[in-house]
């Protein structure tokens, strides 16, 4: 399991608690609180999913996790983010990601969970492998280059559409 020293980000083969990641980013100052769990589904593509894989490359995934915290901040300075990942066999209905984004205002915290996610999707060295009814397939994973200015404002434009 990697973690950064200030806990926001983190991979882990352990099941993800959002209160441990909200609780890493709320506090005083903070009047909304915006939760983005991602969960493993049974259905993908036609087929009837039984299971996910996920594997990491963590020092790297956490390095874009702090990355993607940063982008946010440049944007959004009030709120604060955290980034979690599961790795391992993840079962349907278990979270595979949890983002919580803390800030004074709701509008923020919103906008800054979904540039998280998509960022992630883009960046993060975090591959999944499907199983389901049949066989099996890995997902590609990131594909963006970190600092590719036209894919972070493709997250902008996600994130405050």
């Amino acid at each position: 399991m990697t973690t950064s020293p200030d806990r926001r980000y983190r991979v882990t083969p352990k099941p993800l608690v959002t209160a441990e990641v909200e609780a890493v980013v709320s506090g005083p100052g903070c009047g909304a609180l915006v939760t983005f769990v991602g969960l493993v589904r049974d259905q993908n593509a036609g087929h009837r999913v039984l299971w996910l894989d996920y594997e990491a490359f963590e020092p790297p995934a956490v390095k874009a996790f702090a990355q993607i915290g940063q982008e946010a901040a440049a944007r959004w300075p009030a709120v604060r983010l955290a980034i979690h990942h599961r790795t391992g066999r993840v079962a349907i209905g278990e979270a595979s990601v949890a983002i919580a984004a803390a800030s004074p205002h709701r509008a923020e915290a919103f906008a800054a969970s979904r540039f998280a996610i998509e960022r992630v999707k883009q960046i993060a060295p975090i591959w999944k492998h499907e199983h389901f009814d049949g066989g099996e397939v890995w997902i590609e994973g990131a594909t963006a280059d970190p600092h590719d200015p036209a894919a972070r404002e493709a997250a902008f434009e996600r994130a405050c559409s």
